[in-house]
């Protein structure tokens, strides 16, 4: 209906982009600067919760800068992943949950982070992967 919007394709992925890192960033420096609250909160140990802050940043700024995209993008997703089988397994939280918590959040999360893994985090990237398609 817009062909002339894809011009802004790549626009769009880099905002993408930076709403993702936005929020894993801020997560995980909640959870290095808050470590034994947000164990607490999420039932870890506060080592494994500093591990998990440290990723999320790290992940963040790879997606953020567009530095080894893809795998920055991979590792939020299994975040994500973790997250939901909490939420699900342990938990017991439904898709929406009781006050808007449940796990829809998280799933929307990780459909972001494979639109930023399939395109290789768009043009607007630092250090761009080598092709290795296979011809």
């Amino acid at each position: 209906m817009f062909p002339q919007l894809s011009h802004f394709t790549d626009l769009g992925i880099l905002l993408l982009r930076l709403m993702v890192a936005l929020v894993f960033g801020t997560s995980g420096y909640s959870h290095v600067k808050n470590a034994t609250e947000r164990a607490k909160s999420i039932g870890m140990s506060k080592g494994f919760t500093v591990f998990l802050g440290i990723a999320e940043v790290a992940g963040a700024l790879g997606v953020a800068a567009g530095v080894l995209t893809q795998l920055a993008a991979f590792g939020l997703i299994l975040i994500m992943l973790g997250a939901i089988q909490k939420k699900i397994a342990v938990w017991h939280t439904g898709f929406w949950g009781q006050h808007s918590d449940g796990w829809h959040y998280d799933l929307m999360l990780i459909l972001m982070n494979l639109v930023i893994a399939f395109t290789n985090g768009g043009a607007y990237v630092l250090m761009r992967h080598a092709d290795l398609t296979v011809r």
